[in-house]
Protein backbone atom coordinates (compact mmCIF):
# COMPACT_ATOMS: atom_id res chain seq x y z
CA UNK A 1 0.00 0.00 0.00
CA UNK A 2 1.36 3.40 -0.92
CA UNK A 3 1.94 6.02 1.74
CA UNK A 4 -0.63 8.80 1.67
CA UNK A 5 -1.25 11.97 3.64
CA UNK A 6 -3.53 11.49 6.65
CA UNK A 7 -7.09 12.72 6.12
CA UNK A 8 -7.58 16.03 7.91
CA UNK A 9 -10.47 14.68 9.98
CA UNK A 10 -8.22 11.87 11.24
CA UNK A 11 -5.51 14.38 12.15
CA UNK A 12 -8.09 16.46 14.02
CA UNK A 13 -9.42 13.40 15.86
CA UNK A 14 -5.92 12.33 16.88
CA UNK A 15 -4.92 15.81 17.99
CA UNK A 16 -8.12 16.37 19.97
CA UNK A 17 -7.27 13.49 22.29
CA UNK A 18 -4.98 15.70 24.39
CA UNK A 19 -6.63 19.08 23.89
CA UNK A 20 -9.49 18.62 26.32
CA UNK A 21 -10.00 20.56 29.53
CA UNK A 22 -7.89 19.95 32.62
CA UNK A 23 -10.69 18.15 34.47
CA UNK A 24 -9.60 15.02 36.32
CA UNK A 25 -11.27 11.96 34.86
CA UNK A 26 -12.82 9.68 37.45
CA UNK A 27 -13.30 6.52 35.42
CA UNK A 28 -11.29 6.63 32.21
CA UNK A 29 -7.60 5.81 32.22
CA UNK A 30 -5.11 6.01 29.37
CA UNK A 31 -6.84 3.14 27.57
CA UNK A 32 -10.47 3.14 28.61
CA UNK A 33 -11.64 1.58 31.87
CA UNK A 34 -9.89 -1.55 33.14
CA UNK A 35 -9.71 -3.58 36.33
CA UNK A 36 -10.55 -6.77 38.18
CA UNK A 37 -13.89 -8.33 37.23
CA UNK A 38 -16.41 -7.92 40.04
CA UNK A 39 -14.49 -5.07 41.64
CA UNK A 40 -15.90 -1.61 40.98
CA UNK A 41 -16.03 -0.25 38.32
CA UNK A 42 -15.70 -3.52 36.39
CA UNK A 43 -19.10 -4.73 37.57
CA UNK A 44 -22.32 -5.48 35.67
CA UNK A 45 -24.12 -2.59 37.38
CA UNK A 46 -21.53 -0.01 36.40
CA UNK A 47 -21.06 -1.28 32.85
CA UNK A 48 -24.85 -1.26 32.33
CA UNK A 49 -24.93 2.40 33.26
CA UNK A 50 -21.79 3.06 31.22
CA UNK A 51 -23.55 1.70 28.13
CA UNK A 52 -26.53 3.94 28.87
CA UNK A 53 -24.29 7.01 29.42
CA UNK A 54 -22.45 6.37 26.15
CA UNK A 55 -25.76 5.99 24.38
CA UNK A 56 -27.13 9.27 25.79
CA UNK A 57 -24.00 11.18 24.75
CA UNK A 58 -24.04 9.67 21.26
CA UNK A 59 -27.77 10.32 20.86
CA UNK A 60 -27.10 14.05 21.36
CA UNK A 61 -24.51 13.93 18.58
CA UNK A 62 -26.68 12.23 15.97
CA UNK A 63 -28.19 8.87 15.11
CA UNK A 64 -26.33 5.71 14.26
CA UNK A 65 -25.37 2.25 15.44
CA UNK A 66 -22.65 1.21 17.88
CA UNK A 67 -20.45 -1.86 17.37
CA UNK A 68 -19.53 -4.12 20.28
CA UNK A 69 -16.66 -6.57 20.06
CA UNK A 70 -14.75 -8.52 22.67
CA UNK A 71 -11.83 -10.83 23.30
CA UNK A 72 -12.24 -14.40 24.58
CA UNK A 73 -12.23 -13.99 28.38
CA UNK A 74 -15.27 -15.48 30.07
CA UNK A 75 -16.59 -12.19 31.50
CA UNK A 76 -17.01 -10.84 27.97
CA UNK A 77 -20.41 -12.53 27.69
CA UNK A 78 -21.68 -10.71 30.77
CA UNK A 79 -20.37 -7.29 29.80
CA UNK A 80 -21.53 -7.63 26.20
CA UNK A 81 -25.09 -8.21 27.45
CA UNK A 82 -25.20 -5.31 29.87
CA UNK A 83 -23.59 -2.88 27.42
CA UNK A 84 -26.22 -3.83 24.85
CA UNK A 85 -28.96 -3.30 27.43
CA UNK A 86 -27.65 0.09 28.47
CA UNK A 87 -27.35 1.28 24.90
CA UNK A 88 -30.84 0.00 24.12
CA UNK A 89 -32.24 1.91 27.10
CA UNK A 90 -30.72 5.06 25.61
CA UNK A 91 -32.29 4.34 22.20
CA UNK A 92 -29.11 3.19 20.41
CA UNK A 93 -28.91 0.18 18.07
CA UNK A 94 -25.99 -2.23 18.54
CA UNK A 95 -24.20 -4.53 16.12
CA UNK A 96 -22.50 -7.43 17.91
CA UNK A 97 -19.20 -8.59 16.41
CA UNK A 98 -18.35 -11.37 18.87
CA UNK A 99 -14.66 -12.17 19.54
CA UNK A 100 -12.58 -9.87 17.34
CA UNK A 101 -9.14 -8.24 17.66
CA UNK A 102 -9.19 -4.68 18.96
CA UNK A 103 -7.84 -3.25 15.66
CA UNK A 104 -10.54 -5.15 13.78
CA UNK A 105 -13.19 -3.34 15.79
CA UNK A 106 -11.55 -0.02 14.94
CA UNK A 107 -11.57 -0.94 11.24
CA UNK A 108 -15.17 -2.17 11.23
CA UNK A 109 -16.38 0.90 13.14
CA UNK A 110 -15.05 3.02 10.32
CA UNK A 111 -16.14 0.89 7.37
CA UNK A 112 -19.60 0.05 8.72
CA UNK A 113 -20.15 3.77 9.34
CA UNK A 114 -20.91 3.27 13.02
CA UNK A 115 -21.10 6.15 15.48
CA UNK A 116 -18.68 4.38 17.80
CA UNK A 117 -17.06 1.04 18.51
CA UNK A 118 -16.79 -0.58 21.94
CA UNK A 119 -14.12 -3.13 22.82
CA UNK A 120 -14.52 -5.44 25.81
CA UNK A 121 -10.97 -6.48 26.57
CA UNK A 122 -8.13 -6.24 29.07
CA UNK A 123 -5.54 -6.77 26.33
CA UNK A 124 -2.55 -8.69 27.72
CA UNK A 125 -3.94 -8.99 31.27
CA UNK A 126 -5.11 -12.33 32.77
CA UNK A 127 -8.67 -13.60 32.33
CA UNK A 128 -9.85 -12.26 35.69
CA UNK A 129 -9.36 -8.68 34.48
CA UNK A 130 -11.47 -6.95 31.88
CA UNK A 131 -12.01 -3.49 30.49
CA UNK A 132 -14.06 -1.30 28.21
CA UNK A 133 -12.53 1.01 25.60
CA UNK A 134 -14.00 2.99 22.77
CA UNK A 135 -13.33 4.01 19.19
CA UNK A 136 -14.74 7.05 17.46
CA UNK A 137 -16.54 6.86 14.12
CA UNK A 138 -13.13 7.32 12.45
CA UNK A 139 -11.65 4.28 14.18
CA UNK A 140 -9.47 6.38 16.51
CA UNK A 141 -9.42 6.38 20.29
CA UNK A 142 -12.39 8.31 21.66
CA UNK A 143 -11.44 11.97 22.20
CA UNK A 144 -10.98 13.11 25.79
CA UNK A 145 -13.80 15.63 25.36
CA UNK A 146 -16.29 12.84 24.65
CA UNK A 147 -14.99 10.73 27.55
CA UNK A 148 -15.59 13.71 29.85
CA UNK A 149 -19.16 14.01 28.57
CA UNK A 150 -19.69 10.31 29.30
CA UNK A 151 -18.35 10.76 32.83
CA UNK A 152 -20.73 13.67 33.39
CA UNK A 153 -23.64 11.57 32.12
CA UNK A 154 -22.71 8.76 34.51
CA UNK A 155 -23.53 11.08 37.40
CA UNK A 156 -27.16 11.41 36.21
CA UNK A 157 -30.00 9.04 37.14
CA UNK A 158 -30.49 6.29 34.57
CA UNK A 159 -33.66 6.58 32.48
CA UNK A 160 -35.20 4.58 29.65
CA UNK A 161 -36.53 5.93 26.37
CA UNK A 162 -40.08 5.15 25.27
CA UNK A 163 -40.54 1.50 24.27
CA UNK A 164 -41.01 2.46 20.63
CA UNK A 165 -37.58 4.11 20.65
CA UNK A 166 -35.55 1.33 22.32
CA UNK A 167 -32.44 0.23 20.49
CA UNK A 168 -32.25 -3.06 18.61
CA UNK A 169 -29.35 -5.51 18.37
CA UNK A 170 -28.13 -7.67 15.50
CA UNK A 171 -25.08 -9.90 15.10
CA UNK A 172 -22.56 -9.17 12.32
CA UNK A 173 -21.87 -12.69 11.06
CA UNK A 174 -19.30 -11.80 8.40
CA UNK A 175 -17.05 -9.68 10.63
CA UNK A 176 -14.07 -12.11 10.60
CA UNK A 177 -14.06 -12.41 6.83
CA UNK A 178 -14.26 -8.65 6.35
CA UNK A 179 -11.24 -8.11 8.57
CA UNK A 180 -9.19 -10.94 7.05
CA UNK A 181 -9.61 -9.40 3.60
CA UNK A 182 -8.65 -5.98 4.94
CA UNK A 183 -5.46 -7.33 6.49
CA UNK A 184 -4.46 -8.99 3.22
CA UNK A 185 -5.14 -5.76 1.33
CA UNK A 186 -2.44 -3.92 3.31
CA UNK A 187 0.32 -5.67 1.35
CA UNK A 188 0.65 -5.56 -2.43
CA UNK A 189 -0.82 -8.39 -4.48
CA UNK A 190 2.62 -9.67 -5.47
CA UNK A 191 3.47 -10.54 -1.84
CA UNK A 192 3.06 -14.30 -1.67
CA UNK A 193 4.28 -16.31 1.30
CA UNK A 194 4.76 -19.67 -0.42
CA UNK A 195 7.72 -21.54 0.99
CA UNK A 196 7.50 -20.00 4.47
CA UNK A 197 6.71 -22.16 7.48
CA UNK A 198 5.33 -19.91 10.22
CA UNK A 199 4.33 -20.66 13.80
CA UNK A 200 1.44 -18.43 14.90
CA UNK A 201 0.57 -18.01 18.60
CA UNK A 202 -2.77 -16.26 19.17
CA UNK A 203 -2.61 -16.34 23.00
CA UNK A 204 -6.03 -18.08 23.10
CA UNK A 205 -7.31 -14.59 22.41
CA UNK A 206 -9.39 -12.55 20.02
CA UNK A 207 -7.34 -13.40 16.92
CA UNK A 208 -7.63 -17.18 17.36
CA UNK A 209 -9.88 -17.52 14.27
CA UNK A 210 -8.31 -14.67 12.30
CA UNK A 211 -4.52 -14.53 12.26
CA UNK A 212 -3.63 -17.95 10.92
CA UNK A 213 -6.16 -17.58 8.10
CA UNK A 214 -4.57 -14.29 6.99
CA UNK A 215 -1.10 -15.80 6.64
CA UNK A 216 -2.41 -19.10 5.27
CA UNK A 217 -4.44 -17.40 2.54
CA UNK A 218 -1.27 -15.57 1.46
CA UNK A 219 0.42 -18.93 0.92
CA UNK A 220 2.33 -19.71 4.11
CA UNK A 221 2.40 -23.08 5.85
CA UNK A 222 1.00 -22.42 9.32
CA UNK A 223 1.55 -24.18 12.65
CA UNK A 224 -1.02 -22.91 15.16
CA UNK A 225 -0.76 -22.60 18.92
CA UNK A 226 -2.88 -20.61 21.34
CA UNK A 227 -6.05 -21.10 19.31
CA UNK A 228 -8.24 -22.98 21.79
CA UNK A 229 -9.79 -20.33 24.04
CA UNK A 230 -11.90 -21.53 26.96
CA UNK A 231 -12.55 -18.19 28.62
CA UNK A 232 -9.87 -18.72 31.25
CA UNK A 233 -6.65 -19.33 29.30
CA UNK A 234 -6.28 -16.01 27.45
CA UNK A 235 -2.64 -14.85 27.71
CA UNK A 236 -1.91 -17.78 30.05
CA UNK A 237 1.74 -18.73 29.47
CA UNK A 238 1.46 -17.93 25.77
CA UNK A 239 1.31 -15.10 23.26
CA UNK A 240 3.34 -11.93 22.95
CA UNK A 241 3.86 -11.63 26.71
CA UNK A 242 5.49 -15.08 26.84
CA UNK A 243 7.79 -15.15 23.78
CA UNK A 244 9.69 -18.14 25.15
CA UNK A 245 6.75 -20.31 24.02
CA UNK A 246 6.81 -19.21 20.37
CA UNK A 247 10.61 -19.41 20.42
CA UNK A 248 10.57 -23.03 21.58
CA UNK A 249 7.89 -24.05 19.07
CA UNK A 250 9.66 -22.28 16.19
CA UNK A 251 12.91 -24.11 16.89
CA UNK A 252 11.20 -27.48 17.43
CA UNK A 253 9.23 -27.13 14.18
CA UNK A 254 12.26 -26.01 12.17
CA UNK A 255 10.07 -23.09 11.09
CA UNK A 256 11.26 -20.00 9.25
CA UNK A 257 9.80 -17.71 11.90
CA UNK A 258 7.20 -17.31 14.60
CA UNK A 259 4.53 -14.66 15.19
CA UNK A 260 3.02 -14.14 18.65
CA UNK A 261 0.06 -11.85 19.34
CA UNK A 262 -1.44 -10.77 22.64
CA UNK A 263 -4.97 -11.43 23.81
CA UNK A 264 -6.63 -8.63 21.87
CA UNK A 265 -4.35 -8.77 18.82
CA UNK A 266 -2.94 -5.25 18.87
CA UNK A 267 0.65 -6.15 19.74
CA UNK A 268 3.09 -8.60 18.18
CA UNK A 269 6.54 -10.06 18.71
CA UNK A 270 8.32 -12.31 16.23
CA UNK A 271 11.02 -15.00 16.38
CA UNK A 272 13.55 -15.78 13.66
CA UNK A 273 14.66 -19.29 12.68
CA UNK A 274 17.63 -19.05 15.06
CA UNK A 275 15.39 -18.40 18.05
CA UNK A 276 16.08 -14.70 18.41
CA UNK A 277 13.02 -12.83 19.72
CA UNK A 278 12.33 -9.55 17.90
CA UNK A 279 10.48 -6.99 19.98
CA UNK A 280 8.57 -3.93 18.78
CA UNK A 281 11.72 -1.83 18.38
CA UNK A 282 13.27 -4.35 15.99
CA UNK A 283 10.05 -4.84 14.03
CA UNK A 284 9.57 -1.07 13.73
CA UNK A 285 13.15 -0.74 12.47
CA UNK A 286 12.54 -3.38 9.77
CA UNK A 287 9.33 -1.70 8.62
CA UNK A 288 10.83 1.79 8.52
CA UNK A 289 13.98 0.64 6.73
CA UNK A 290 11.98 -1.16 4.04
CA UNK A 291 9.75 1.86 3.45
CA UNK A 292 12.85 4.05 3.18
CA UNK A 293 14.39 1.71 0.61
CA UNK A 294 11.19 1.86 -1.43
CA UNK A 295 10.89 5.63 -0.94
CA UNK A 296 7.49 5.29 0.70
CA UNK A 297 8.25 6.83 4.08
CA UNK A 298 7.54 10.46 4.88
CA UNK A 299 8.28 12.34 8.07
CA UNK A 300 9.87 10.92 11.19
CA UNK A 301 9.19 8.09 13.63
CA UNK A 302 7.59 8.19 17.08
CA UNK A 303 8.79 5.90 19.84
CA UNK A 304 8.31 6.02 23.58
CA UNK A 305 10.47 6.64 26.61
CA UNK A 306 10.96 2.85 26.65
CA UNK A 307 12.29 2.63 23.08
CA UNK A 308 15.85 1.32 22.93
CA UNK A 309 18.63 3.85 22.45
CA UNK A 310 19.93 1.65 19.65
CA UNK A 311 16.73 2.20 17.67
CA UNK A 312 17.06 5.96 18.01
CA UNK A 313 20.67 5.85 16.83
CA UNK A 314 19.84 3.57 13.86
CA UNK A 315 17.01 5.82 12.68
CA UNK A 316 19.14 8.92 13.12
CA UNK A 317 21.81 7.34 10.92
CA UNK A 318 19.09 6.84 8.29
CA UNK A 319 18.41 10.58 8.42
CA UNK A 320 15.09 10.25 10.25
CA UNK A 321 13.83 12.37 13.12
CA UNK A 322 12.93 10.31 16.18
CA UNK A 323 10.58 11.60 18.88
CA UNK A 324 9.76 9.91 22.19
CA UNK A 325 6.25 9.96 23.63
CA UNK A 326 4.89 8.64 26.92
CA UNK A 327 4.23 4.89 27.09
CA UNK A 328 0.94 3.92 25.49
CA UNK A 329 -0.31 3.87 21.92
CA UNK A 330 -2.67 6.74 22.77
CA UNK A 331 0.32 9.06 23.16
CA UNK A 332 2.04 7.70 20.07
CA UNK A 333 -1.11 8.31 18.06
CA UNK A 334 -1.40 11.84 19.34
CA UNK A 335 2.22 12.64 18.47
CA UNK A 336 1.81 11.17 14.99
CA UNK A 337 -1.38 13.14 14.43
CA UNK A 338 0.16 16.44 15.48
CA UNK A 339 3.16 15.94 13.20
CA UNK A 340 1.25 14.28 10.33
CA UNK A 341 3.64 11.32 10.48
CA UNK A 342 2.69 7.70 9.90
CA UNK A 343 4.91 5.32 11.85
CA UNK A 344 5.44 4.76 15.54
CA UNK A 345 5.67 2.01 18.08
CA UNK A 346 6.92 0.71 21.38
CA UNK A 347 9.04 -2.27 22.47
CA UNK A 348 6.00 -4.20 23.74
CA UNK A 349 4.97 -4.74 20.12
CA UNK A 350 2.37 -2.01 19.63
CA UNK A 351 3.22 -0.65 16.17
CA UNK A 352 1.11 2.04 14.54
CA UNK A 353 1.05 2.51 10.75
CA UNK A 354 -1.39 5.31 10.07
CA UNK A 355 -0.93 5.00 6.31
CA UNK A 356 -2.75 1.66 6.62
CA UNK A 357 -5.00 1.74 9.65
CA UNK A 358 -5.99 3.92 12.58
CA UNK A 359 -4.59 2.00 15.54
CA UNK A 360 -1.94 -0.53 16.52
CA UNK A 361 -2.47 -3.85 14.75
CA UNK A 362 -0.40 -6.97 15.41
CA UNK A 363 -1.40 -8.85 12.27
CA UNK A 364 -0.81 -5.89 9.94
CA UNK A 365 2.55 -5.17 11.59
CA UNK A 366 3.63 -8.78 11.06
CA UNK A 367 2.49 -8.58 7.43
CA UNK A 368 4.66 -5.51 6.86
CA UNK A 369 7.68 -7.37 8.22
CA UNK A 370 6.93 -10.36 5.98
CA UNK A 371 6.52 -8.04 2.99
CA UNK A 372 9.90 -6.45 3.78
CA UNK A 373 11.48 -9.91 3.82
CA UNK A 374 10.03 -10.61 0.37
CA UNK A 375 11.00 -7.20 -1.01
CA UNK A 376 14.61 -7.66 0.07
CA UNK A 377 14.76 -11.46 -0.38
CA UNK A 378 16.08 -11.92 3.16
CA UNK A 379 15.28 -14.06 6.16
CA UNK A 380 13.99 -12.46 9.34
CA UNK A 381 17.41 -12.94 10.94
CA UNK A 382 19.14 -11.18 8.04
CA UNK A 383 16.76 -8.27 7.66
CA UNK A 384 17.13 -7.10 11.27
CA UNK A 385 20.89 -6.51 10.75
CA UNK A 386 21.88 -2.89 11.23
CA UNK A 387 20.14 -2.40 14.53
CA UNK A 388 22.43 -2.78 17.54
CA UNK A 389 20.40 -2.66 20.73
CA UNK A 390 21.68 -1.51 24.09
CA UNK A 391 21.16 -3.97 26.96
CA UNK A 392 17.95 -2.96 28.67
CA UNK A 393 16.76 -4.48 31.93
CA UNK A 394 13.14 -4.17 33.03
CA UNK A 395 12.03 -4.89 36.59
CA UNK A 396 8.46 -4.68 37.91
CA UNK A 397 7.83 -3.91 41.57
CA UNK A 398 4.37 -4.93 42.78
CA UNK A 399 2.45 -2.47 44.92
CA UNK A 400 -0.43 -2.87 47.34
CA UNK A 401 -2.60 -0.38 45.44
CA UNK A 402 -2.77 1.76 42.28
CA UNK A 403 -2.48 4.96 44.32
CA UNK A 404 1.25 4.96 45.05
CA UNK A 405 3.37 7.88 43.83
CA UNK A 406 6.99 8.09 42.75
CA UNK A 407 7.20 11.57 44.27
CA UNK A 408 9.60 10.36 46.95
CA UNK A 409 12.90 12.16 47.70
CA UNK A 410 14.78 8.95 48.60
CA UNK A 411 13.72 7.28 45.35
CA UNK A 412 14.60 10.42 43.39
CA UNK A 413 18.06 10.46 44.98
CA UNK A 414 18.60 6.78 44.12
CA UNK A 415 17.69 7.49 40.48
CA UNK A 416 20.15 10.41 40.36
CA UNK A 417 22.93 8.17 41.69
CA UNK A 418 22.28 5.53 39.02
CA UNK A 419 22.11 8.16 36.27
CA UNK A 420 25.44 9.59 37.42
CA UNK A 421 27.01 6.12 37.30
CA UNK A 422 25.73 5.52 33.74
CA UNK A 423 26.71 8.96 32.48
CA UNK A 424 25.83 9.75 28.87
CA UNK A 425 25.86 6.08 27.82
CA UNK A 426 22.65 4.97 29.47
CA UNK A 427 19.15 5.84 30.61
CA UNK A 428 16.94 5.29 33.65
CA UNK A 429 13.14 5.34 33.71
CA UNK A 430 10.69 4.72 36.53
CA UNK A 431 6.98 4.89 35.86
CA UNK A 432 3.70 3.75 37.38
CA UNK A 433 1.72 1.28 35.31
CA UNK A 434 -1.56 2.69 34.08
CA UNK A 435 -3.33 -0.68 34.23
CA UNK A 436 -1.78 -2.65 37.12
CA UNK A 437 -0.45 -1.86 40.63
CA UNK A 438 3.17 -1.89 39.50
CA UNK A 439 6.18 0.38 39.35
CA UNK A 440 8.08 -0.36 36.14
CA UNK A 441 11.84 0.21 36.30
CA UNK A 442 14.01 0.38 33.18
CA UNK A 443 17.78 0.76 33.12
CA UNK A 444 19.69 0.85 29.84
CA UNK A 445 23.44 0.92 29.21
CA UNK A 446 26.41 -0.67 27.46
CA UNK A 447 27.11 -3.58 29.84
CA UNK A 448 24.24 -5.94 30.68
CA UNK A 449 25.65 -7.11 34.00
CA UNK A 450 26.21 -3.55 35.15
CA UNK A 451 22.74 -2.52 33.98
CA UNK A 452 21.09 -5.47 35.75
CA UNK A 453 22.83 -4.66 39.02
CA UNK A 454 21.68 -1.06 38.84
CA UNK A 455 18.09 -2.07 38.00
CA UNK A 456 17.91 -4.43 40.98
CA UNK A 457 19.44 -1.73 43.17
CA UNK A 458 16.66 0.66 42.17
CA UNK A 459 13.99 -2.01 42.57
CA UNK A 460 15.20 -2.66 46.11
CA UNK A 461 14.89 1.03 46.97
CA UNK A 462 11.36 1.22 45.48
CA UNK A 463 10.27 -1.90 47.43
CA UNK A 464 11.70 -0.42 50.59
CA UNK A 465 9.83 2.86 50.13
CA UNK A 466 6.57 1.78 48.44
CA UNK A 467 6.21 -1.99 48.27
Amino acid sequence: MKTTELPQRTVQALTEMTQSSQKTRRYFGTDGIRGRVGVWPITPEFVLKLGWAVGKVLARQGSGKVLIGKDTRISGYMFESVLESGLSAAGIDTHLLGPMPTPAIAYLTRTLRAQAGIVISASHNPYYDNGIKFFSSQGTKLPDSVELLIEEQLEQPMTTVDSAELGKAIRVVDAPGRYIEFCKSTVSSDIILHGLKIVVDCAHGAAYHIASNVFRELGAEIIEIGVEPNGLNINLDCGATHPEVIRKKTLESNADLGIALDGDGDRVVMVDHRGHVLDGDELLYIIVKDKMLRRLHKGGVVGTVMSNLGLEQALTQMGLEFVRAAVGDRYIMNELGQRNWHLGGEPSGHIVSLDMTTTGDGIISALQVLAAMRHQNMSLAEIRAGLVKYPQVLVNVKLTSMNKSLDNPRIEQAVKEVEAELGSKGRVLLRCSGTEPLIRIMVEGEDEGHVRRLAEQLAGKVRQELG
